[in-house]
């Protein structure tokens, strides 16, 4: 039951109930904020707020889902602040929604940001969702982490600095101008800039409908306390918030921090203590392959396999040793690469062939010819001018240059790159010959995964691993070709295959043979994950639940295979047009108008149950294909699925995928499992596991934390620890693994502009000591935790 009352002040330090919300519907009321008009005034000219939104000292109307909210005293002098309990524990969301009677007009401020003051009463940090919504239905959604303590000012550019560069005000966008997700602050003060995660940075601020905090994705109550919601002018701009940002060894130059390298004999030193360490051994209780030597030996086939043991999913190893799958993904250089802001002649670089199996963020270095160097010049002043250093291209280092032919997102469409964190490995561990480094790297890293407590090497591990015979290591593959597309009407990553062209078949045959030939059916390969966050469909909505449906409905059955099964589907359920409209309340004139491609009505209950259908008869398709070239050429590894998001899971496509995966397979940023969410999983009764998940923080000198923020070092790998905790604790899951090895770029990696503090080791490759004894925590517990006595 949901009950909503008007916020009043609060008498003789009492509290007035403002909603709790047991369900997680999105509540509607009528809203009459207070506002205060100040004087209007230029931005520049006044540090004053240009307008109190609300200070929770008079009347307000408000509306929570899943959460309390009181007015509460914060002293006599301070007056009052909103205090709200996120009911965070049960539900993914849970949130306050502030909304005007009518829209907000800021659009006479030029330079403006969103302020407030915020307090965290809990105990433990807790990351807060911003999303501002404007009359276009446009919505801009940051994020800040708000540590344990008392009020802070938090603020949200809206207008000027680098908000005047953005894109079409009706498209959604992930990174700003300069390439980076999150530029770096664009003043010099104490306060705290939300972080840009995604949807319209130029709102029309002439209509603001929405203002609404909420916490999303916890495992745990959060409280925090609201005060001092005003617009306020921004400060002048650092016309240079972007020049010499990057020093060089790819740190922050112009921020300073604990474990900063310096100079190259302080590099050198932080390595030799490190592998001073650093032995190679792994935990005790480990058998060959890094299961449980300490517990029950069940049947050893020589390669890994699934068996669910005491109502526990579980992993058997090839000595048929229970194996709980840990580590890190991308144990790589091909991500490490960032855009330097510099381009040559097209014509002189070898492009990509419509052949290719690998798409082009995972090729790695790519070198080009001293032809195309000649035609050298810079394409993006912005990105140049970003490095204080950059190695001449004849010189010491400039090995580590690359080139990038397409980019996902980003300043450029195409480029030259460079790998600060390449050049440092060379500066580690190069010293007796510069070709020697990357084996150095990859026996480091070895003994460090070993030595840290992990059981294997995570997904998009570079293949020179796959011969190791120290620890189990999982294998991938991408699906691409010039097969037939269909498309969600919401395709992150790009269009999905039209599964029922014979094309898609024959390009799945092509990529688990190359798989194969890079595994060469040793038993270390635990498995092999095909493809990856595909966008199957989202949760906000039918439209977008069904995405691949409804767009597919508007095509032409003729020329799109898909829309010929669905239209098979129909005819065999319905037999008579007139049944079919009736059902979807349509006027089709008959089977060849639905043929042609047309656009679905209102949904109906029948229309919904059929759409269910069809979107699972689509996800069987695929992963019948996929499975089918697996089993085909890789006989003895098990199929792990397509590692769907934790935005685009939708029930029908997990089914299917239950029906021809070994082991279904998630990618979940959040800060843990929601028990009631996963709940689902014992209707599938297969095992999963985690493919992707990470935390980070902003005092190591990046300007993104990453999707999960932590408070700092030591609270990331708290919150490392708790995440994996409801992993263990659930009898579905057989592992998980951390994204990712190394933090991404300070300047954004090349493919998509990413710049998360989110790496086990830095740019220097200088590992985090709090991460490495999570880890090692973790390790030592953790057959214990999973599969010992109760």
């Amino acid at each position: 039951m949901n009950v909503y009352q008007t916020l009043t002040p609060a008498v003789l330090l009492s509290s007035i109930l403002i909603t709790a919300c047991s369900s997680d519907e999105t509540p509607t009321t009528d809203a009459t904020p207070t506002s205060t008009e100040l004087v209007a005034q230029s931005p520049a000219a006044t540090d004053k707020p240009l307008q109190i939104l609300y200070d929770f000292d008079g009347k307000l109307d408000a509306t929570v889902k899943s959460a309390w909210a009181e007015i509460t005293q914060i002293s006599e002098a301070d007056g009052q602040s909103l205090k709200v309990d996120f009911l965070s524990q049960e539900h993914g969301y849970s949130g306050i929604t502030f909304s005007p009677s009518q829209p907000w007009d800021w659009s006479d401020y030029e330079s403006f940001s969103l302020s407030m003051d915020l307090a965290n009463d809990g105990e433990q940090s807790t990351q807060v969702y911003l999303n501002i919504k404007d009359g276009k239905g446009n919505v801009a959604t940051r994020s800040v982490v708000v540590p344990r303590g008392g009020f802070s000012t938090y603020y949200a550019k809206l207008a000027g600095h680098d908000i005047e560069t953005a894109g079409d005000d009706d498209a959604t966008e992930l990174n700003f101008s300069s390439g980076l997700r999150s530029n770096p602050p664009t003043w010099s003060g104490e306060d705290t800039h939300f972080i840009w995660m995604w949807g319209v940075k130029s709102l029309d601020v002439s209509q603001i409908t929405e203002i609404s905090l909420s916490v999303q994705g916890a495992v745990s109550n959060k409280t925090i306390s609201i005060d001092n919601v005003r617009l306020t002018p921004n400060p002048e701009l650092d016309e240079e918030f972007l020049v010499g940002i990057v020093d060089e060894f790819g740190q922050n130059a112009k921020y300073d921090y604990a474990d900063k390298i310096d100079s190259l004999e302080e590099l050198h030193q932080v390595r030799d203590a490190e592998l001073a360490e650093l032995d190679g051994k792994a935990m005790a209780d480990r058998s060959k392959f890094s299961g449980w030597k300490s517990g029950p030996k069940l049947e050893a086939t020589g390669y890994f396999r699934t068996e669910k043991v005491d109502g526990k999913w579980a992993l058997v190893d090839p000595e048929g040793y229970l194996y709980f799958a840990t580590g890190l993904d991308i144990i790589r250089l091909s991500n490490s690469t960032t855009m330097t802001g510099y381009d040559y002649d097209q014509d002189k670089i070898n492009q990509r062939d419509e052949n290719d199996l690998t798409p082009e963020d995972s090729i790695g270095m790519l070198k080009v010819s001293d032809e195309a160097k000649k035609t050298r010049f810079v394409a993006s002043k912005t990105r140049a001018d970003m490095f204080s250093w950059l190695p001449e291209m004849d010189g010491e280092l400039a090995n580590h240059y690359s080139y990038r032919r397409a980019a996902h997102s980003g300043p450029l469409e195409h480029g030259e790159t460079f790998s600060f964190y390449q050049a440092n490995l060379e500066r580690k561990y190069g010293e007796e010959s510069p070709n020697s480094f990357l084996d150095k790297w990859e026996d480091v890293t070895k003994k460090r995964m070993l030595n840290w407590g992990f059981t294997s090497l995570g997904n998009w591990t570079d293949p020179r691993f796959y011969s190791n015979e120290q620890i189990p290591f999982f294998a991938n593959g991408w699906i691409i070709g010039d097969f037939k597309k269909v498309s969600s009407g919401n395709d992150f990553w790009g269009p999905l295959p039209d599964v029922f062209d014979p094309m898609f078949a024959e390009r799945a045959n092509v990529t688990a043979m190359q798989v194969a030939a890079e595994v060469q059916n040793t038993p270390w390969c635990v498995g092999v994950f095909i493809d990856n966050e595909m966008s199957f469909g989202r949760s906000e909505s039918d439209q977008l639940h069904y995405g691949i449906v409804i767009n597919t409905l508007g095509r032409d059955a003729s020329t799109v295979p898909t829309k010929a099964q669905f239209s098979q589907l129909m005819k065999a359920k319905y037999e008579s047009i007139k049944a079919f409209n009736q059902a979807w309340n349509l006027k089709l004139a008959d089977w060849a108008e639905f043929d042609s491609g047309f656009t679905p009505g209102e949904i109906t209950e029948a229309q919904r149950v059929d759409y269910a259908d069809m979107l699972e008869h689509y996800a069987t398709q695929y992963y019948r294909v996929v499975h089918d070239a697996v089993q085909e050429h890789l006989p003895n590894h098990l199929y792990l699925g397509s590692r769907l998001p934790d935005w685009g899971m939708p029930i029908e496509v997990v089914r299917a995928a239950a029906k021809y995966a070994d082991v279904v397979s998630y990618n979940v940023y959040k800060e843990g499992l929601n028990k009631k969410k996963w709940e689902f999983l014992a209707e599938i009764d297969k095992p999963s596991i985690i493919g992707e998940f990470h935390m980070g923080a902003m005092d190591r000198g990046l300007y993104h934390p990453g999707l999960i923020h932590a408070e700092d070092q030591d609270d990331r790998a708290q919150m490392y620890l708790r995440y994996m905790d409801t992993v263990i604790e659930n009898p579905y899951f057989v592992g998980a693994h951390w994204f990712q090895y190394m933090d991404s770029p300070l300047t954004g990696r090349a493919h998509d502009g990413e710049n998360y503090n989110v790496g086990f080791v830095d740019v220097t490759d200088t590992p985090y000591p709090e991460m490495v004894e999570a880890a090692k925590e973790l390790g030592r517990d953790l057959y214990d935790e999973r599969y010992g006595d109760e």
